[in-house]
């Protein structure tokens, strides 16, 4: 979750439960690109660094380009935002912007983010030759980066972190989940749904009902995975949250759970179970804090938070992560402690 690792907590913890705002009472929904500007949506449960270090005693001075999260107000507050990335040529054009942004308007933290390659991997498959050429248009972008970092003479002072919020899984087409076909299950007896969004379910049934769908839905599918809310994993911290609704569900990997229709038609998606190993995404950095040719061991996105806040030199907001966890990878000179 891109909040996860800005802001530095869970997902029941910061809020942003879904990538789509709603409202169980009404039923309104809103898709994706219109969520990103629902601040009461983002601006709930926790601050993003954006905000925390412009408010640090240093006053910090941070810029957002088409981050998730970046154009909502927080507290008052919103970070500087260019919507805009598309093909390679964008790109490289937003990476121009972003050195702009710290040669000559002197910010001192940005986050770049790139819709690639998740919508390539979500309409063709993580393993599909779309998706590969694709991973490869990034790595040429980084590269293209890692030049510009070096043609302006900031190697030295400048700290550089790739990461993503997820991995991809290929969809299963056969014995798919299909809730409209489940024996003793009915939608008349459903207040409000949000299925039909990858391997995640959410309901409300009406007045006197949860007890007869829940019935109904636990069983239903091999793959399925329903749980009444205060019986819902522990270990994935999702549960813990006044948005979340009386029913949830999750299905196996591959699997995505179809409500009344079948609507998805993407052949690769995410938001599984975060242990599997098709969920894990990649951490890179490099820079004068960092060490160079380490290979650290596996930690949590949460925890990202907290380092950034060290290398801004800034006291972290109330967060779920460890410092503590990612200081093996810092140089010397960027230990915690060091030069006191």
């Amino acid at each position: 979750c891109p909040v996860s690792l800005l802001a530095g907590r869970y997902i029941e913890n910061h809020g942003v439960v879904h990538n789509m705002w709603y409202n169980t009472s009404t039923g309104q929904k809103l898709p994706y690109y219109n969520t990103q500007g629902v601040s009461q949506w983002w601006g709930k449960g926790s601050l993003p660094i954006w905000i925390t270090a412009p408010q640090a005693e240093q006053g910090l001075r941070t810029g957002s380009l088409f981050f998730p999260g970046g154009n909502a107000t927080y507290q008052g507050e919103q970070v500087a935002v260019l919507h805009k990335y598309n093909n390679e040529t964008e790109w490289q054009q937003n990476i121009d912007t972003v050195m702009d942004w710290f040669l000559k308007d002197g910010l001192d933290f940005v986050t770049l983010y790139f819709g690639e390659p998740d919508s390539t991997g979500h309409k063709y498959g993580p393993e599909s030759p779309e998706r590969r050429a694709m991973v490869s248009q990034v790595d040429r972008t980084v590269g293209y980066l890692r030049r510009r970092i070096q043609e302006h003479g900031l190697e030295a002072t400048l700290n550089l972190i790739i990461t993503a919020d997820h991995g991809m899984e290929t969809v299963i087409k056969t014995n798919e989940i299909h809730l409209l076909k489940v024996q003793n299950f009915s939608f008349k007896d459903i207040q409000f749904e949000l299925l039909d969004y990858g391997p995640n379910g959410l309901l409300v049934p009406k007045e006197g009902k949860l007890e007869q769908v829940y019935q109904a839905l636990k069983n239903a599918h091999p793959k399925l995975h329903v749980y009444k809310k205060e019986e819902f994993p522990k270990r994935l911290r999702y549960a813990n949250n006044t948005r979340l609704t009386p029913l949830m569900m999750y299905s196996d990997p591959g699997y995505v759970i179809h409500g009344r229709l079948k609507v998805q038609f993407n052949k690769g998606e995410h938001g599984f179970d975060n242990a599997m190993m098709n969920m894990k995404t990649i951490f890179r950095a490099v820079g004068p804090a960092f060490q160079k040719g380490l290979e650290v061991a596996p930690f949590e996105s949460v925890n990202v938070y907290a380092l950034l806040c060290h290398l801004l030199g800034i006291t972290p907001e109330p967060h779920d992560g460890s410092l503590e966890v990612m200081q093996p990878m810092l140089a010397g000179d960027s230990q915690p402690g060091a030069g006191d």
